[in-house]
C-alpha cells in the first residue's frame, strides 16, 4: 500500500508525483513557519515542472479545508468524549491542534493537489 508508484508513497515521503524520486519541498522540516511551502521550481530527477499553470496551487485550499474539518472533528470527539471536557474546553482543544498543525496540512494538503493530476510514471 506504501510501495513506490503509489499515491501514498509520494504523499507521505514528500517526492515527486511522477517519478517519486526527487522531493517536493525545498525545505524537509514542516516547522519551519517561513519556508514552509517552498517548492522547487522542476523535480530535481525528472524534470515535472510543479507548478503545473498559474495560481494551481489555489485549489489545495479545498483540500486543506477538507483536513482541517477533518481534524477538528477527530479532536473534538476525543476531547468530549475521551477526556470528558466541556464545550468551551474541547473548542480551545480544537482551535489548538489547528494552530500546531497548520504547517503540516499546508504541506499535505500542496501535495495531495499535485497528485490528483500528476500519475506515476517508470
Amino acid at each position: 500500500m506504501f510501495k513506490k508508484g503509489t499515491k501514498f508513497y509520494s504523499i507521505l515521503k514528500g517526492k515527486c508525483p511522477k517519478c517519486q524520486e526527487g522531493y517536493f519541498f525545498k525545505n524537509r522540516c514542516t516547522f519551519h513557519l517561513t519556508k514552509v511551502t517552498e517548492l522547487y521550481d522542476n523535480c530535481p530527477k525528472c524534470n515535472l515542472k510543479y507548478m503545473l499553470e498559474p495560481s494551481f496551487y489555489y485549489g489545495a485550499m479545498y483540500v486543506n479545508y477538507g483536513i482541517t474539518v477533518a481534524v477538528s472533528i477527530v479532536t473534538f470527539l476525543i476531547a468530549k468524549l475521551g477526556f470528558n471536557l466541556n464545550l468551551l474546553q474541547s473548542l480551545f482543544t480544537v482551535f489548538g491542534s489547528l494552530f500546531i498543525l497548520a504547517p503540516i496540512n499546508l504541506r499535505l494538503a500542496r501535495i495531495i493537489w499535485i497528485n490528483m493530476f500528476v500519475n506515476y510514471e517508470k
